[in-house]
């Protein structure tokens, strides 16, 4: 069991294995129901500090994975920071962010249309910007739970 942090890692405050860089982010989603309420969230691996925070809203968990790896991107483009990787535990966002397109099938109503706008943003961002940033698949079954999780399984 790891220990908070580990003796072998001097770079973090975090219980993290050795293979996982602590200069990152790691980013998840959590949903409610399916869709349901809905927020996501990323997490500066060196510290555990949440540098950033959506929701809730009315959404399902692909799309809050998909935002909150498009959020981490602009913020570290904004940040001039372009080769920080980036850690997701969600192949099927890592998919969208490379196809640069969300495929969410989530119907727009008075509920949704707030959520599915900021969804047409990431993927105009997307579509108009470049990046350099490794977007890395967390390895739950090895690792654990990706440290920006909200416990709620």
């Amino acid at each position: 069991m790891l220990q908070n942090p580990p003796d072998y890692r001097h770079d973090t405050l975090l219980p993290l294995p050795p293979e996982v860089a602590a200069e990152a982010i790691a980013v998840d989603a959590a949903c409610s129901g399916n869709p349901g309420p809905m927020e996501y969230r990323g997490i500066y691996l060196r510290t555990g500090q949440e540098i950033f925070h959506y929701g809730p809203v009315h959404g399902t968990n692909n799309i809050g994975e998909f935002l909150a790896i498009v959020h981490a991107l602009a913020l570290l483009k904004q940040k001039g920071l372009g080769t920080m990787p980036i850690y997701s535990d969600s192949r099927t966002a890592q998919i969208w962010v490379q196809k640069k397109k969300c495929k969410t099938t989530l119907p727009r109503t008075a509920t949704t249309a707030p959520l599915l706008d900021m969804v047409t943003r990431a993927e105009r961002w997307l579509q108009t910007h470049t990046w350099q940033n490794r977007i890395v698949k967390w390895d739950t079954e090895h690792w654990g739970e990706v440290p920006a999780d909200f416990g709620r399984k």
